[in-house]
């Protein structure tokens, strides 16, 4: 599944990136010379092109499994990505450029100390993006209900008591002096698959600045 979303995240960091900085959309590398951060990196899906397009990458994730096979594949790549496990909040990372954390708030217990954490690895004038899934009763019924089902996802992958809605995120971002900027939603179709859409019932994903 986070491969089938990984294009659809994609597509919406480019055009973030291009539009924060103002790059050359056509530019093939338009992270060059920054520095960034990929927090709950998993297995590098979202490291490995932010390192192609340009970046000085830093991965992080609580599992070492997951960054030991994100250091192999990275080698195996040819790409100089750097791979901690741990908490982001006892690294002591500061001032990147850019921030990710895709599909994580949602399985942190505290999340005001999450984003505090996220905040504070933040350069000044730096670019965060987020995504999660929205509390909404259609997202309990797919992603959490019939995703598990059909095995889509393994069983006790989501709590959906602990999904955040956009309303929510905006809020505890603002007590961090940090702003969101206008969710676009994770949509599903038969004729488009997964896709950037202005429906939030499911998925969201949202880019975060100071205030």
């Amino acid at each position: 599944m986070l491969h089938k979303l990984n294009p659809v995240r994609l597509g919406f960091l480019r055009t973030a990136i291009d539009a924060h900085w103002a790059t050359d959309l056509r530019g093939v590398r338009p992270l060059a010379g920054k520095r960034a951060l990929d927090v709950g990196c998993g297995a590098g899906l979202l490291c490995e092109p932010l390192a192609r397009l340009g970046a000085m990458v830093t991965g992080v994730d609580a599992a070492r499994e997951n960054i030991a096979v994100a250091k192999a594949h990275a080698t195996g790549g040819g790409l100089a990505i750097d791979y901690r496990c741990g908490d982001v909040g006892r690294l002591g990372l500061k001032n990147f450029d850019l921030v990710t954390s895709m599909e994580v708030i949602e399985h942190v217990a505290d999340k005001p100390a999450f984003l505090a954490a996220l905040a504070g690895a933040l350069a000044h004038g730096g670019l965060m993006v987020l995504s999660t899934p929205n509390r909404t009763p259609a997202s309990k019924l797919l992603l959490v209900e019939a995703a598990e089902r059909i095995g889509m996802v393994p069983r006790g992958t989501h709590h959906w008591d602990d999904f955040v809605t956009p309303e929510e995120l905006a809020e505890l971002l603002k007590g961090l002096g940090l702003k969101m900027g206008a969710p676009r939603g994770i949509g599903w179709s038969p004729s488009k698959g997964l896709h950037l859409s202005a429906e939030l019932t499911l998925n969201y994903i949202v880019t975060v600045t100071s205030a």
